[in-house]
């Protein structure tokens, strides 16, 4: 089956999600103040699901709607760092893809070609789904970035049947005028590859899609993100793919062809690998990869 982040249709058609290599350079590094950030955020955000995938009560989606219970922007602007921006989550997959086959199969236009509108992301061997891990990582995630004064956006909630098609993904971060989307993913590779990677959009140009001027400053979002959720997680860049730096750019993504504000993916860990698949089912470590992601975004926006 083929996904949005999976490869050009040439390759063997499987589970897994490989993708091409582009070596960058990472330090990864972070300063007194980021750690410090992060160790605030270990005592922020949900206390943690379990594994089978059960979600916090919805909050905010693309609609802008905000379901009972559900928290908004406490701090006050003064206090908030991230206080008039607005952060889009875009959880990866549906988890009502699967029932849906002839919605998901249709061929949405990505700029440079056509591809499918969505697809039902991977699993694990357990049936932990990529559906459900995306989802728990981007409440935690929702939950940290509202702390901090951001206003925060979900492309999807489970609120819906099936998608958004990655076409309409991309509108949600481009209407919302986002000053930074970050979509949220687990990769399906081969036993023994391991570790995280930060997709970052080629310089494309062809029909809705021109990358021209979110490439830059992508690359920055993605860096920062990269840096923070190695310290945060512990986890090493991937180990095949981006040549050990965490990063990968690639040009057939519609969700990053036809984005206009600064988007990444984050492909958080591999839920084909045993090793990476005890993380990813661990509610824990699903904490701090949202707080990995939260610290990179704050800091590239705070610039």
């Amino acid at each position: 089956m083929h996904h949005d982040d999976s490869p050009p249709a040439a390759r063997p058609p499987r589970r897994s999600k490989p993708v091409r290599v582009l070596a960058l350079t990472l330090a990864v590094s972070a300063s007194t103040a980021l750690a410090g950030w992060l160790a605030w955020g270990a005592m922020s955000g949900p206390a943690g699901d379990a594994a089978s995938g059960a979600r916090p009560a919805p909050g905010p989606t693309a609609s802008g709607s905000s379901a009972p219970g559900s928290s908004g922007v406490t701090a006050s602007p003064g206090a908030a760092p991230l206080a008039g921006r607005t952060v889009v989550i875009d959880p990866g997959h549906n988890p009502g893809n699967f029932a849906h086959p002839r919605e998901i199969n249709r061929l949405v236009d990505i700029g440079t070609n056509r591809k499918e509108c969505d697809t039902t992301g991977t699993s694990t061997d357990s049936g932990y789904t990529e559906a459900a891990f995306t989802l728990d990582v981007s409440h935690r995630l929702r939950t940290l970035l509202r702390e901090q004064g951001a206003t925060v956006i979900l492309t999807q909630d489970a609120d819906r049947p099936y998608g958004p098609c990655i076409d309409e993904r991309a509108r949600v971060g481009n209407t919302a005028g986002a000053d930074a989307v970050v979509s949220v993913h687990a990769d399906g590779s081969a036993v023994g590859n391991r570790g995280f990677h930060v997709i970052l959009p080629a310089l494309v140009k062809g029909g809705a899609a021109d990358t021209a001027r979110i490439t830059g400053p992508s690359r920055s979002l993605g860096e920062n993100i990269a840096r923070a959720f190695a310290r945060a997680t512990g986890s090493a860049p991937a180990n095949y793919v981006g040549g050990g730096t965490g990063l990968d750019v690639r040009k057939d993504l519609g969700g990053l062809n036809l984005s206009t504000v600064p988007k990444v993916f984050i492909e958080c860990g591999n839920m084909r690998d045993p090793k990476d698949v005890a993380l990813l089912t661990d509610a824990a470590w699903r904490q701090k990869a949202a707080q990995g992601i939260a610290v990179g975004v704050r800091t590239y926006l705070r610039g």
